[in-house]
């Protein structure tokens, strides 16, 4: 049962909107195949109600009425009543499930909370709804007042309830403390049908779902991207794939639309799944070292049943300086572009030297490295050994540079309009001591991959017009589009000092 919608709306900062709600619910049922959605608490608010109204009218076009439960309280006839008016068929009602709770909280004795969750569960019947019952803090009034629990369970266990849902509500239980727990309870009370609903404030959420499944239990809750108060619910992707995979249950959820719900609710929330996060993470799919790409590549050594495919993800060999060989053979087949050994070999000395400088090279900046590469010249008359750009709003641009021509020093400043122009004036003073100047400029273009983010690395082309009236370009490559210009400048720098250097050995 996903609860995202309900109990996932209680972490920090995170309201659904009435139609993202009804977009979530009809994705949860229609294209994930979760069993139970709880979308709502009653008595929220008119617009809560309007979208649960909303939901439940597709849920009974759509054969799913049954499978759309809304939190409900003992107030007899309110709650009830809430979700009557929105169409809905199952109360999920809240009862305190510890002593402390009905103690300090309710401030009443148990014998009359009893008294009125029999009269609001007697009234919701009476309305034609099924009836779950939440044993809230269930966890700690087991460990503290154990015969609490024994005896709320008795007095509900013949009302006709369907769900006993049993919350881990502060996530305190450990997956010992949860089978001995729930082994217990399904062994008191055979007939009834018990949920667990796990918190994940120690982390252990999934783990404690295995220890549930192993003592018995068959429904559990959960939330996507383990949404909830405080450190989140159990996860569902994590659970779904752990109860297939490690414990060999048959579940509905359609794994090849993990990710679209994860990104659904993701961009919904404004909470979204960190990098390394098990089966959502945008990174837990790469390899990002040499050998493992090189085990991949003779073998599938570091393939797991947990494979990518799964999610409707592929798996990814990082570009950075860890790489090697295989890595760059592993996103060379994917792009479909075959390379001698002799220009893999340049490719990935670039790809190396480029991750020194940047934290991420992805599959689509190949291209860009690539070109780069081959078409550039192997002469490197001038290389560029330093360089300082400064630049303020509605100020001209300064550049320092220190470059090496025929291996000898030096420096150059030099001002304009921008970090390019600036650089163009610095390498001109260095260039005029060879009697030489950078060719007009004619165009400029700046382009990144396709899908690329704001890291991602810039390709700079520049086209120059020649003193014989030929035009010619040049291509840079760098995380910087200012630095991927100046490279570009650099390359037809070489080619005047080649073209100088040759005419002096004619």
């Amino acid at each position: 049962m996903d609860t995202t919608l309900r109990d996932g709306e209680q972490t920090q900062g995170v309201s659904f909107a009435p139609e993202e709600k009804v977009s979530m619910a009809t994705a949860l049922l229609g294209k994930l195949k979760v069993d139970r959605i709880e979308v709502a608490s009653a008595r929220v608010s008119k617009g809560e109600q309007e979208a649960v109204a909303k939901i439940n009218a597709w849920a009974e076009k759509s054969g799913y009425a049954n499978c759309v439960e809304v939190l409900g309280f003992v107030d007899h006839t309110r709650s009830v009543d809430w979700i009557v008016e929105a169409g809905g068929k199952v109360i999920n009602l809240l009862t305190k499930g510890s002593e402390k709770h009905c103690r300090e909280q309710l401030r009443i004795s148990h014998e009359e909370h009893i008294s009125r969750i029999k009269q609001t569960v007697e009234y919701a019947q009476s309305q034609g709804l099924l009836v779950n019952v939440y044993l809230e803090d269930w966890s700690n009034g087991y460990i503290d007042s154990p015969e609490y629990v024994f005896a709320h369970t008795e007095a509900l266990r013949h009302l006709g309830i369907k769900h006993f849902m049993l919350p881990d509500t502060l996530g305190v239980m450990s997956p010992k403390e949860v089978f001995d727990s729930l082994t217990d309870m399904t062994s008191r009370f055979p007939e009834l049908h018990f949920d667990f609903h796990p918190h994940n404030d120690y982390g252990l959420a999934t783990a404690n779902v295995m220890a549930a499944v192993e003592a018995g239990i068959s429904s559990i809750h959960c939330t996507i991207n383990c949404l909830g108060e405080r450190a989140g619910n159990a996860s569902l992707s994590q659970v779904a794939v752990v109860l297939r995979d490690k414990m060999d249950m048959k579940i509905n959820i359609r794994e090849d639309h993990i990710v679209d719900m994860s990104q659904m609710v993701a961009s919904f929330s404004g909470k979204f799944v960190a990098s390394n996060t098990p089966v959502l993470g945008a990174d837990v799919f790469t390899q990002t070292a040499g050998i493992h790409a090189d085990g991949d590549q003779k073998g599938g050594l570091y393939e797991t049943k947990l494979n990518p495919e799964r999610f409707a993800r592929k798996r990814e060999y990082a570009l950075g300086k860890m790489s090697g060989k295989a890595s760059l053979a592993k996103n060379l087949q994917s792009l479909g572009i075959t390379l001698s050994e002799e220009n893999q070999a340049k490719v990935l000395a670039r790809v190396v030297e480029l991750g020194d400088s940047k934290q991420k090279i992805t599959t689509d900046d190949l291209p860009f490295i690539i070109a780069d590469v081959i078409t550039g010249s192997d002469y490197q008359h001038i290389t560029l050994t330093g360089c300082s750009i400064s630049s303020r709003l509605d100020e001209k641009t300064h550049v320092a540079i220190d470059v090496d021509i025929y291996g000898e020093p030096h420096t150059a400043t030099g001002s304009g309009n921008g970090g390019f122009d600036a650089f163009t004036v610095a390498v001109d003073k260095i260039l005029n001591l060879y009697q030489m100047s950078l060719p007009t400029l004619i165009d400029y273009e700046v382009h990144i991959p396709r899908g690329g983010q704001t890291s991602a690395l810039t390709e700079a082309i520049v086209s120059w017009q020649l003193e014989n009236g030929s035009k010619t370009s040049t291509r840079g490559v760098h995380a910087n589009q200012v630095y991927a210009a100046i490279n570009a400048a650099l390359r037809m720098a070489n080619m005047l000092l080649q073209t100088a250097k040759q005419k002096q050995i004619s």
